[in-house]
């Protein structure tokens, strides 16, 4: 007979925050297993620990034990909530009966500290993952963080301030339920400014939040930092994001991504997501790390490397954006379907070749729905007393998504 495995939310980490049902867990196990933090009510009193926190190192620690022994894995907060027993299901399931107890969450602790509601606020893990703070604070009337490592409080509280966000009101919450709990307010300018423990929550709370609208992509290519690098000008960056069609979380390859323009419009567009920008050329690396920094979009990765080769080791994409592919087109399209059959995929083309070439590509690889858009702009400039139209390059581009 094989004893179960419990995973335990423990709320916030004192004695206080742990429900009956977790209390009971725990002394019905011969094992705990958890983060230090979560552990060390329970050494003083003579369970047996392992201080572990990678959820294969949890697994294999488990199914190495005696069958007849109960173990229980120690998880901040709620089991359903950013919590780690998300990984740990499939790993555990086929071999042990999985028993889940609830906890009580940062989030459903913290918005009762504070007074307010939590059912209407957007939740945001910044802890360990990107995010563009300003861009879901700017669509959300109430947005709620999980923080640290390099996105700590004063870290999302200055992206708020430099993004035109400083007077969006922030509380912050500071080791929950301890003795030493610490609740700041203030605007996101005023704490941009402060220092807070790694063990911490925010909630911004913006008046005008741009919820529902969708983006729009905004930025002129004055905005951008630019050298000598090519860069996909705005008229043609705005119908290329149309064509990508872009959804929330998905990732994004940049091929040849130049300055960045397509790319930082993509990673502005969906905070949630994913953006690669492929690039080979150092001097283009360079803008585009300074563009990166220059619009706050910390969920925009750059990939220094020439494809096909640079982009084996990349997350399958659900969308890309072919901007430069060196005569490599074909072999492109070969991985990016071999990562994901039903990617879509929209290339920029100048020259009547390469506009051929992308053309046998995404018929003969089977793409389906494919669009043919010629983007002829001109702009006027001034002649003394008067102003003439000059004409820009001709811009193909090709779009199409595999059937997969």
């Amino acid at each position: 007979m094989k004893s179960p495995v419990y995973l335990i939310g423990v709320g916030m980490g004192d004695g206080g925050t742990l429900t009956v049902d977790a209390a009971d867990a725990i002394d019905a196990c011969d094992l705990l297993i958890g983060a230090p933090r979560l552990l060390e009510p329970w050494q003083d009193k003579g369970k047996e620990t392992q201080a572990i926190i990678p959820a294969q190192e949890i697994a294999d620690c488990i199914l190495s034990q005696d069958n007849r022994c109960t173990v229980g894995v120690l998880l901040s907060g709620d089991v359903g909530f950013y919590s780690g027993a998300k990984n740990l299901y499939p790993l555990l399931e086929e071999e042990r009966e999985v028993i889940a107890i609830p906890g009580i969450s940062s989030l459903v602790y913290f918005c009762a500290r504070i007074h307010t509601t939590w059912q209407d606020v957007h939740l945001v893990s910044a802890h360990g993952r990107s995010c563009d703070a300003a861009a879901e604070v700017g669509r959300n009337a109430k947005t709620f963080f999980l923080t640290g490592g390099s996105s700590g409080p004063a870290e999302l509280c200055a992206r708020l301030r430099d993004r035109g966000l400083g007077k969006v009101k922030v509380w912050v919450g500071e080791r929950l339920s301890y003795e030493d709990e610490r609740v700041t307010y203030g605007t996101a300018q005023e704490l941009a400014e402060e220092e807070f423990d790694s063990l911490a929550v925010m909630l911004a709370v913006n008046p005008n939040p741009d919820k529902g609208r969708a983006y729009i992509p905004t930025l002129t290519d004055e905005d951008f930092i630019r050298g000598d690098v090519p860069m996909t000008k705005e008229e043609v960056r705005a119908l290329a994001l149309v064509k990508l069609r872009l959804e929330p979380g998905q990732k994004v390859w940049d091929v040849g991504a130049g300055t960045g323009s397509v790319s930082v419009e993509c990673a502005r567009s969906i905070p949630d997501g994913d953006v690669f920008a492929i690039e080979k050329k150092q001097e283009a690396l360079e803008l585009l790390s300074k563009n990166k920094a220059r619009f706050g979009v910390s969920n925009l990765h750059l990939v220094a490397g020439e494809a096909p080769g640079a982009l084996e080791g990349l997350p399958a994409p659900d969308r890309v954006f072919l901007g430069g592919t060196s005569g490599s087109l074909g072999e492109i399209l070969g991985i990016v379907l071999r990562k994901n059959p039903a990617a879509r995929v929209v290339a920029a083309a100048i020259t009547l070749e390469t506009l051929g070439e992308a053309m046998r590509c995404f018929e003969g690889m089977g793409l389906a729905n494919v669009e043919i858009a010629q983007i002829s702009v001109s702009k006027a400039r001034a002649v003394g007393p008067y102003h003439m139209m000059n004409a820009q390059n001709p811009v193909f581009l090709i779009s199409g998504e595999g059937q997969g």
